[in-house]
């Protein structure tokens, strides 16, 4: 079982890049360093930022449709006793038992629907997804390997198992606490919770993502949403980002 480190990780930026370097490499057998071939995929890598479709403005900070999922009679309950600071239903920061105003880290999917970059760094064996929202770091395996299977506890942000099919990265997600939501607007999951992405570069400058929502305890079927990124090469990303108290702060 590896081990995993729940919650926030903060890492100083410089180690992590470093690291990040030295994973990229290989030492052969005369002990001279080089860079796998990684060239048979495409590269994801660079600062990318979420970039609504036209005609979702009026929802898109808040969730990925203005259409309802089917939800079961457990996730209606659920929904019903949330209280988001966005969205049709927002009440008052200081009100909100938003998950995220306790300082927990978003999830996936709903860390996409935060206003803030993500640095994509790829590298042969794994995809690595730095998140400016607080400091979150994302890996997903792309080295064949499976799902951990004995997560204890599980975790805020999933086990991401990558593969490639043709031009798309399609990342397996499970592990799952029960305790995000799947946007900001209070949509709940249980630990059951399945998430499937399929992340393609359409041009130079956009990345999107479908995304496939299984969870049979909270909704009659799969669901699939999608988010858009667009390239910021020039985009300066804010390293210094840590949570604090969010209702004071009024935390978008």
């Amino acid at each position: 079982m590896r081990n995993r480190l729940s919650g926030l990780i903060l890492v100083p930026v410089g180690a992590l890049a470093f690291s990040l370097v030295l994973l990229a490499q290989t030492v052969d057998q005369s002990g001279s360093a080089k860079v796998q071939n990684s060239a048979s995929h495409p590269d994801l890598s660079g600062v990318w930022l979420v970039h609504a479709p036209a005609g979702a403005s009026a929802y898109s900070s808040f969730a990925f449709s203005k259409d309802e999922p089917s939800m079961t009679p457990w996730a209606e309950a659920k929904y019903k006793t949330a209280k988001p600071a966005f969205g049709p239903n927002k009440k008052p920061a200081k009100d909100s038992n938003d998950p995220v105003y306790g300082c927990f880290p978003p999830g996936v999917p709903r860390i996409y629907l935060h206003p803030a970059p993500v640095e994509i760094i790829q590298l042969p064996s794994e995809v690595v997804m730095m998140f400016q929202y607080d400091r979150l770091v994302r890996h997903i395996y792309t080295d064949g390997r499976a799902h951990d299977e004995f997560l204890d506890p599980p975790l805020w942000m999933g086990d991401s198992i990558g593969k490639w099919e043709g031009d798309t990265l399609v990342v397996d997600v499970i592990g799952f606490n029960d305790r995000t939501w799947l946007d900001r607007i209070g949509h709940p999951h249980s630990e059951a919770l399945h998430v499937v992405e399929r992340l393609r570069r359409v041009d130079h400058d956009t990345l999107v993502d479908d995304i496939t929502i299984e969870d049979p305890k909270a909704y009659a079927k799969p669901w699939t949403v999608q988010s858009t990124f667009q390239l910021r090469p020039g985009l300066e990303v804010n390293w210094e980002g840590v949570c604090e108290d969010e209702k004071l702060l009024g935390r978008q």
